[in-house]
């Protein structure tokens, strides 16, 4: 083919390239840095730094992520674990020729020398790279509004040049959304009155085999913050056994890259392919299916810079031990004076398998759509380059009443966006469909550091959007703690917090029966079944849990916008139940309100708390009132006998009643529990009643006292904190003073708290205070380099701890408040 032809060029005439960044998206000038990004708090939690962008992947598929430098840096392909680094010869490269000079660049900026190896020297030293921004002259722009990301390079080409990539990411799709799958949509436009000829390149290193853990003990130690954490060493730079090679079939050209596999497959093992769709006549497409990635680049880059070219090679030789390789293809083009072009290119990946303890594994969610046996990369980037118009019409339908909410601040509306990233980038995990779980079985982790799924005290707030757009999902995750409630594990473990205390070596059994866990088991155990990894507390005396979940099983079964599901309510019913009567277990004193033991035994496990206390006695007395309508629900719906339970509950709910407000109430806001003698006004301590209220259910306490403690919490903990450009800390005395100045919980703003809070104000109808506080903590989180990677907690010190954190997705509280439950398109659908 003629490298470059006038007719092949697809016009696009109507479309006129956008002047500003895409509305409510996440902006950022072109690897431009950060003059005081936060910091981590304790030095043994994760910091990779600021340069984060949106992730690309389906749920539970494993995703990749590229920041706004360019560079693809996030690896998040082997479930539940994190591997965070630039690979240069992954990514992009663009050639111009205007017909008097050639300019060619990789569209990344220069990396750097890695720190643990410099021997190495720089990587692809021949290689051009393109200049970053800078605080006077931008040479272009990242902006992401979740799933969408795009790329604007300006100032550098004659070229104006856009990419925008999206996964399937859509609510109520469950089908597309676990796809392994990343679209890269290119658009070229030509300005100025020459002729322009151009070449566009994606580099790719075959991986195969990198990402599983290749320390089969997966020892777990504590870290200094009394943490437990697993080791994990993939077999990052493993060559053994891979090859590329051309692959070519009906609407599809591209490479596929292959590795080394067992039979049956193991973990890391698979497929990657890079492809285009039918090109029109006058696009050149080249391969090099292989090309090393450690020398200088010159192989590749030396031609491609002088006239666009690669060297084509189809050769499928496997690699040895140390023989990395890279592939390559580039499309050939011209554009016309006023021209343009459009592009799509597609990337996918088949590892279909998880592994969690040694001989325990599970198939990803996806491998029911496209087969279990990792060859079927090619068969998904083949449904992509169809299906791409469809999926991206799909998102912005879903997209648009979001946007078009012009009464809701812009931030606001971008972060309800962005924050969904967690979902794909959070550890998450979906296992292919069985006649027990029709939609698999799912979990995300806490976050990164407390590498557990689905905390409960955690999703009690984050799970918001989970329920909102994916709620059979959400569903999915209760069942699973319905069935673990019963059951029991008596291995002793110690109890980290203690450690941390100094008080050496207390022992508890991990999991009591009737107990409700914390979480759903870890990435290197075995999830689902193997429940309440974390051992910084004792779980088993938590007094939050088994309220959380009642509250939550009683949510989704009311406000799901698929339907009232009564089997989910019925098979979750038993294990309400016997968590509340767990719970009852520990009231101590027969006042009908459990207590708190002294030790920190809630979501607040740096916080003490003795005897009642506002929070989970808060908490209690709502999923009390839930419970009571779940059985009148059952009773009438489908005839079960609650009688009993409707007459224990309702006699504990009233001598709880009775004595909440006797015991807590100060005349000005509620005491943060009964005997401690603690004086600070806590910021969450009315949960229990936020959930009453947007249940439908009989407030916890009444609209005078409601509003009275809002209105301390917001003059002590947000007013008087930080002047409230920071957010809500969690506990301050009633004149914003710190009860103790180095104290860690009380002084902290936790993100998915406040966004919870925020919700709480609005449902309240204290609008300004909401928008308020939720503008505080956005500000902090897009503006101090925390994007997609959004914390647990903000410090006044400009330090941050626990990032990744599933909790943050409780913005999508504040949306439901704002909107009553606003139906977004597809979320109604069925899976």
């Amino acid at each position: 083919m003629a490298p470059f032809g006038l007719s092949a060029l697809k016009l696009i005439l109507q479309r006129k390239t956008a002047k500003k960044s895409p509305l409510a998206s996440w902006s950022r000038p072109f690897g431009l840095g950060w003059d005081q990004p936060f910091k981590v708090r304790y030095a043994s939690n994760l910091d990779d730094g600021p340069w984060h962008g949106a992730p690309l992947g389906g749920f539970g598929a494993g995703c990749i992520g590229r920041s706004s430098k360019g560079d693809f840096n996030l690896w998040h392909l082997d479930g539940g674990e994190h591997w965070y680094g630039n690979i240069p010869d992954c990514g992009f490269a663009l050639f111009e020729n205007n017909g008097t000079t050639t300019t060619a660049h990789g569209l990344a900026v220069k990396p750097t020398i890695d720190a643990s190896n410099p021997e190495a020297g720089e990587p692809l030293s021949a290689w051009s790279w393109y200049p970053a921004s800078s605080a006077k002259q931008s040479t272009g722009t990242y902006s992401a509004r979740y799933p969408f990301s795009w790329f604007k390079y300006c100032d550098v080409f004659k070229t104006e040049v856009e990419c925008e990539s999206f996964s399937p990411i859509i609510p109520g799709n469950y089908r597309d959304t676990s796809l392994p799958v990343a679209v890269f949509r290119w658009h070229f436009k030509n300005p100025s009155r020459k002729t322009l000829k151009l070449s566009l390149l994606l580099s790719w290193r075959n991986t195969l085999n990198w990402f599983s853990n290749t320390d089969p003990s997966a020892e777990v130690h504590f870290r200094d913050d009394g943490s437990p954490e697993h080791s994990y060493v993939p077999a990052i730079g493993r060559s053994e056994g891979q090859r590329n090679r051309w692959i070519d079939s009906d609407g599809m050209h591209g490479i596929l890259l292959e590795g080394e596999r067992h039979n049956p497959i193991a973990e890391g093992e698979g497929q990657w392919c890079l492809a285009v769709g039918e090109l029109p006549p006058g696009v050149e497409l080249m391969r090099c299916s292989r090309w090393d990635p450690h020398g200088d680049g010159a192989e590749i880059w030396n031609r491609f810079s002088s006239d666009g070219s690669i060297p084509q090679s189809n050769n499928d030789r496997r690699s040895g031990s140390n023989d990395p390789l890279s592939c390559a293809m580039a499309l050939r083009f011209e554009l016309a004076p006023g021209a343009e072009l459009e592009i799509p290119l597609v990337m996918s990946w088949d590892l279909p398998v998880t592994a969690f303890a040694t001989g325990c594994q599970a198939f990803r969610r996806y491998t029911d759509f496209h087969g279990s046996d990792g060859t079927n990369a090619a068969a998904i980037a083949t449904e992509a380059l169809q299906q791409w118009p469809h999926w991206k019409q799909q998102i912005e339908a879903w997209q648009e009443p979001v946007l078009q909410r012009q009464d809701l601040p812009e931030p606001l509306r971008m972060a309800l966006f962005n924050e969904l990233y967690d979902l794909t980038s959070g550890g998450t995990l979906w296992t292919n469909a069985s006649s027990d779980d029709p939609e698999g079985r799912f979990g995300v982790l806490e976050c990164l550091d407390y590498a557990w799924y689905e905390s409960l005290d955690v999703r009690l707030y984050g799970s918001f959007a989970l329920l909102q757009l994916w709620p059979a999902l959400d569903r999915a995750v209760l069942r699973s703690f319905a069935r673990a409630i019963p059951a029991a594990d008596s291995t002793q473990r110690p109890i980290g917090w203690y450690f941390t205390q100094g008080k050496g070596r207390v022992e508890a059994d991990r999991k009591v029966a009737g107990a409700t866990p914390h979480d759903l088991g870890a990435p290197n155990e075995r999830p689902f079944d193997a429940t309440n990894y974390t051992a910084y507390q004792d779980c088993n005396l938590w007094k939050d849990l088994g309220s959380d979940f009642v509250l939550q099983v009683w949510r989704t079964y009311k406000l799901a916008p698929d339907g009232k599901n009564i089997n989910f309510l019925a098979q979750c019913w038993p294990a309400a139940v016997e968590a509340l009567t767990y719970l009852k277990g520990f009231d101590i004193n027969n006042d009908g309100l459990p207590d708190n033991g002294g030790a920190p035994d809630q979501t607040f496990d740096d916080w003490a708390l003795k005897g009642v206390s506002a929070y989970c006695g808060a908490l209690w007395i709502a999923a009390l009132e839930a419970a009571l309508a779940m059985a009148q629900t059952l009773s009438l719906e489908l005839g079960l006998d609650t009688a009993l339970e409707q007459r224990l509950f309702g006699q504990w709910l009233s001598q709880s009643r009775s004595n909440f407000d006797t015991l807590l109430w100060n005349g000005d806001y509620y005491k943060i529990d009964a005997e401690s003698g603690t004086p600070v006004v806590m910021a969450d301590q009315l949960c229990g009643d936020f959930y009453a209220r947007l249940l439908g259910l009989p407030p916890v306490v009444s609209d005078a006292n409601a509003r009275s403690s809002l209105k301390a919490i917001k003059e002590a903990c947000f007013d008087s904190f930080e002047g409230g450009k920071l957010g809500v800390a969690n506990g301050l005395k009633r004149d914003g003073s710190p009860l103790d100045p180095n104290g860690t919980h009380p002084l902290e703003v936790w993100t998915g708290i406040n966004f919870g809070l925020a919700a709480y104000y609005q449902l309240m109808k204290d609008s300004n205070t909401a928008l308020s506080i939720c503008n505080a903590v956005v500000n902090q989180v897009y503006n101090g380099g925390m994007q997609f990677r959004t914390p647990e907690a903000l410090t006044a010190n400009n330090t941050f701890r626990a990032c990744h954190y599933l909790r943050a997705m409780a913005i999508w509280a504040l949306w439901a408040t704002h909107t009553q439950w606003q139906l977004i398109p597809g979320a109604d659908k069925k899976p």
